[in-house]
């Protein structure tokens, strides 16, 4: 029966060992294994194994190296069970294997669906500028339960995504001087909606803000969309026909018609 003459640290992985044997015709080369199959069997110098006991372990150091490959992928940071699934499949790794991997790691404690989508949503209130709804599309995107996510993203009240769309419409609002104030609360009232904000939050976060215009930033606003407008249709037309495309062209970009009259009178002479 053959017989354990040394056991060595490999050098390039300090938690994994050669496992030498003498089957009767000196010593030789068996299989390696890794530190916890190792203490687990008690292997040791003078030790007799036999064949099916070596391929007992050699069995389990195959699951343990995709264990081990699982708890490398989760040392970044925490992960759902199917980004686990997707990553070890990736790897080649063998169903049976993935599922002994994905008990162990359920087993303890490790991988655990909605203790990733409670920190998921925590981190994404405290770090990003999304909504609830894009939170919650990422958390299924990530293969979590529809009940686990609506779990989860009960953490984000409603004061919470409140503060968050009016700091952030607040930062943006007046970011482009170049547009009317009506287009700009349009913009950000879509862009709300993008980022997974919804209804009841966006129009109570834009009813707090005020209504009062910045006079001088409108008026700055007008004179380039309109100096824009002019260089485009004059050439094109004169006359009635220029006021009236100049007049379309600042209405549609949300200019209230005093401001369009001030603008015409300033910056188009009469008869041109």
């Amino acid at each position: 029966m053959p017989k354990i003459t040394r056991i060595t640290t490999q050098k390039r992985h300090q938690n994994r060992y050669n496992i030498f044997l003498d089957k009767g015709q000196g010593e030789v080369y068996g299989f390696s294994v890794d530190e916890e199959i190792l203490i687990q069997h008690v292997l040791h110098k003078g030790m007799e194994l036999d064949d099916s006991f070596i391929e007992t372990l050699t069995k389990e150091d195959s699951f343990h190296k995709c264990y081990t490959l699982a708890i490398h992928y989760l040392s970044y940071r925490m992960r759902s069970k199917k980004e686990i699934v997707t990553y070890l499949a990736k790897k080649d790794v063998e169903e049976d294997k993935i599922d002994y991997v994905i008990h162990r790691l359920q087993k303890e404690g490790y991988l655990d669906d909605q203790a990733f989508a409670d920190a998921l949503v925590r981190t994404r209130i405290q770090t990003s500028s999304k909504g609830p709804l894009l939170v919650k599309k990422e958390l299924k995107e990530k293969g979590v339960a529809d009940c686990i996510a609506h779990q989860a993203i009960q953490q984000y009240t409603f004061d919470e995504q409140l503060q968050k769309a009016t700091k952030w419409i607040d930062k943006k609002l007046r970011q482009d001087g170049r547009k009317s104030f009506k287009e700009q609360r349009q913009k950000v009232q879509h862009t709300l909606l993008q980022k997974g904000f919804t209804n009841d939050v966006i129009q109570e976060a834009m009813a707090n803000l005020s209504e009062e215009k910045d006079e001088e930033a409108e008026w700055n606003a007008i004179v380039i969309q309109g100096e824009k407008a002019l260089r485009k249709y004059r050439g094109k037309a004169s006359g009635y026909e220029l006021k009236y495309k100049v007049k379309g062209a600042l209405y549609r970009k949300g200019f209230p018609f005093e401001l369009i009259e001030q603008f015409m009178d300033a910056f188009l002479q009469e008869g041109e």
